[in-house]
């Protein structure tokens, strides 16, 4: 039953609280005012007291507007029309497309039961032969891209969602720029990738709670096309961005920080969404790879350190290049003997090789005599 209320307790920045009961958690609500109308979902409930993030911003809101509660939570279409479409952080057309009002499937569900979940075992060929050789990719895994700012961390995803051996690409943008959106938009359009693509994008300029909800859309969308038997490469970038949303919304709710101002739950918020990657018995499978931006080339930041528990592996970007030192996936080995008989020879051999000539280098650099192998080096 829809429930409407005509008082706003309190304002403060995006966020309101009303007096209501029989409300849940993420709910969805609407919002009447001068300006318009616009979405809010619960973020707090304490007694009778519920607190929403409007997603459009309290400006123009004031205590005499309607709240409208809609009794659902954040609800997104799934269907096979959604390939080739870009939205926003909310589900609706970025790219002047018809609205997509069918078969609707919530958001934000628990993660797989493990008792569906089977041992990786499958290769997915990025066509980046530092990812391929080196730290194979294994289906179902979940793996971060650590880099800085700077860095042409975009690029490389976008790389990856031309050239990967997957069946459906999710793109999920938090925070981007206007650039980095039309990068990706043009790149996927240019090499006929968008065609098995579904893009959620979340710009710096869009209300910040609606990045909050871009890896829930797009790891809900991914799971339905999985169930359907589809192999499903979910791309997110920039999960710093995420958690940094996160932060700004705990402070406004006056929650008490952890590390370096983040909320107390930044390992589960995280965790939740890396634990959808899974491979389905007789079904698909999802993979996550997920940029994470290192302030400061802090690896300690509590964005990148969280992360590290949770993932298996991670890949370092550091000059332009994937860093095949530091750099390492832990289901490699379930996989690279079943590819090339060679595979993993030919990456140890080149790893020997990459060793002997850092070792050459640092030789130079200290002013000892170099060898005729390592002047080759």
């Amino acid at each position: 039953m829809r429930k409407v209320y005509s008082k706003i307790e309190s304002i403060s920045g995006n966020v309101i609280t009303v007096t209501a009961d029989g409300i849940k958690y993420k709910d969805l609500a609407v919002v009447e005012s001068r300006h318009g109308t616009s979405l809010a979902e619960v973020i707090r409930l304490k007694n009778d007291k519920v607190s929403l993030q409007v997603f459009n911003g309290g400006r123009g809101v004031s205590t005499g507007d309607e709240v409208r509660f809609l009794g659902k939570p954040m609800e997104v279409s799934f269907s096979e029309n959604l390939l080739g479409r870009i939205f926003d952080g909310s589900g609706r057309p970025r790219d002047g497309g018809p609205e997509l009002t069918d078969n609707l499937i919530e958001i934000g569900g628990p993660s797989v039961n493990p008792a569906k979940r089977i041992i990786p075992r499958n290769m997915v060929r990025t066509g980046i032969p530092m990812i391929d050789l080196f730290n194979t990719l294994v289906e179902s895994q979940k793996l971060p891209i650590f880099s800085v700012s700077g860095e042409p961390y975009n690029d490389l995803l976008a790389r990856i969602a031309l050239q990967a051996e997957v069946d459906i690409i999710i793109l999920g943008g938090m925070g981007l720029k206007y650039d980095d959106y039309l990068f990706f938009k043009d790149t996927l359009e240019k090499g006929g990738a968008l065609s098995r693509t579904v893009f959620f994008v979340h710009t710096a300029a869009d209300p910040v709670v609606e990045s909050l909800l871009v890896p829930d859309i797009c790891l809900a969308v991914a799971e339905s096309f999985a169930i359907q038997g589809k192999r499903v490469l979910a791309l997110l970038t920039d999960m710093t961005n995420f958690a940094d949303a996160m932060k700004e919304i705990a402070i406004t709710m006056e929650q008490v920080p952890s590390n370096r101002g983040y909320p107390g739950d930044l390992y589960s918020q995280l965790a939740s969404r890396y634990e959808k990657a899974v491979d389905f018995e007789g079904a698909g499978s999802i993979t996550i790879l997920g940029v994470t931006t290192m302030p400061g080339d802090d690896v300690t930041h509590p964005v990148p350190d969280n992360t590290g528990y949770i993932t298996e592996g991670q890949f370092y970007l550091r000059n332009g290049r994937i860093e095949p030192f530091g750099s390492l996936s832990r289901l490699k080995q379930m996989v690279n003997g079943k590819t090339r008989e060679d595979h993993r020879a030919i990456m140890d051999g080149m790893i020997k090789l990459y060793a002997n000539y850092k070792d050459a280098l640092e030789k130079k650099s200290m002013g000892f005599r170099m060898s005729a192998w390592d002047t080759k080096l």
